[in-house]
């Protein structure tokens, strides 16, 4: 098995959203696609992946270091012990060659979207859904039916006043979510009481309802924002601030804290469990691999957080894409974040899945599934030339 051909494309996801800290009005993400000479049911395989949303595409760093590294490697140092299939451990070590550790920063989101169409087509490869491989291979066979999906929005937008919100709440309860989430710490505290008020209107419940500061709040903030929310029993409060903020933070608010999208490497996860206070019983852990140098160093997070006593469940990866669902699944997670109107179309699933009484399940396409999602694919398409 040998790679033919990798490229790569950064593509523009703006709107005119915004969350506490940036707005989306420049907003690409890279997309990647790995080209290989195996063929499966009559086609090529061909592994497509992107990064995350909010850290800009990343062109620069896959082009002039990254992927020039993969095609001067000897094809059979790529390759798995059978020499069937690709190795994604050995492609990693391959494309961050000479990197030196830590530094982390936008050379983890350039490596999250190179693996992840790695991964796709190591499972393309093997004729298997991506779940599947990884709960054959990182979970003993086991898998879960379905994972628990919550989508991310709510966020602030030119004249969108509380009746806006509220309708966009409504819509993914008609979609079939049960736990939604929505941006705060973009307004002043009060705007904001009253804006998670008219969603639990919507929704019945504190608990159905989870808030993202995204990191804006200094302390004080934080804390008085915690007391102020005590009441409505919330899902979570995510991101309020740093480390040790987090930890004085859970001294005195009793709800759940959410936090780790903005950690890009395993060694990033032990420093949060150790130093951020952060309470396994009720609080949840949000690595994304599509930041974080990928999956590959997603396996990784996994077993650190076991190692500390904590269990998987309580990992819900940021996000909101295929790869996401593809691990709470396969991997049996807490559940995977969903973006059904925003960040199109790299945000949410399938064309075809139906979320059930917020939950979901990644469907039954080779790989990760991409294919499913027609203007997703379409841009994969024009990058290989079909």
């Amino acid at each position: 098995m040998r790679i033919l051909d990798i490229r790569d494309a950064t593509e523009s996801i703006r709107s005119g959203i915004r969350n506490a800290f940036i707005d989306f009005s420049a907003m690409t993400v890279s997309a990647v696609a790995v080209a290989t000479d195996a063929v499966r049911d009559g086609r090529p395989v061909i592994g497509f992946g992107f990064c995350s949303n909010g850290r800009y595409g990343q062109s620069g760093i896959l082009r002039e270091r990254f992927l020039p590294r993969l095609r001067a490697a000897a094809p059979d140092s790529l390759l798995d012990d059978s020499g069937g299939n690709l190795d994604p451990f050995k492609l990693r070590a391959c494309y961050l060659g000479n990197e030196k550790p830590g530094g982390h920063g936008d050379r983890a989101v350039a490596a999250g979207a190179l693996d992840m169409a790695i991964w796709d087509a190591v499972a393309k490869t093997a004729g298997l859904l991506l779940w599947r491989l990884l709960s054959q291979r990182y979970n003993d066979g086991k898998a879960d039916d379905r994972a628990m999906v919550y989508p991310g929005g709510g966020y602030y937008y030119p004249g969108k006043d509380l009746t806006a919100l509220q309708d966009e709440m409504r819509r993914y309860g008609q979609q079939g979510y049960r736990v939604v989430k929505m941006k705060i710490a973009g307004a002043p505290l009060a705007e904001d009481l009253r804006r998670i008020e008219v969603v639990i209107a919507v929704l019945g419940e504190g608990g159905r309802l989870a808030v993202d500061a995204n990191g804006r709040f200094d302390l004080p903030q934080a804390l008085a924002c915690g007391e102020a929310m005590r009441p409505y029993v919330l899902f979570w409060y995510e991101e309020p601030l740093d480390y040790r903020g987090h930890a004085v933070l859970a001294e005195t608010y009793p709800g759940a804290i959410a936090t780790g999208e903005n950690l890009f490497a395993r060694i990033e996860a032990v420093n949060l469990l150790r130093h951020a206070g952060l309470r396994p019983d009720r609080d949840w852990i949000q690595v994304d691999p599509a930041l974080a140098y990928g999956l590959t160093e997603y396996l990784g997070v996994i077993e650190t957080v076991e190692a500390h006593g904590w269990s998987r469940r309580r990992l819900i990866p940021h996000g909101g894409h295929q790869l996401a669902l593809h691990a709470a699944v396969g991997l049996q997670l807490g559940g995977a974040e969903a973006y059904p109107l925003a960040f199109q179309p790299f945000g949410g699933f399938a064309d075809d899945c139906r979320i059930v009484d917020g939950h979901a399940h990644p469907g039954e396409r080779p790989g990760l599934g991409i294919e499913g999602k027609a203007e997703l694919y379409a841009i994969f398409r024009k990058l290989v030339g079909k």
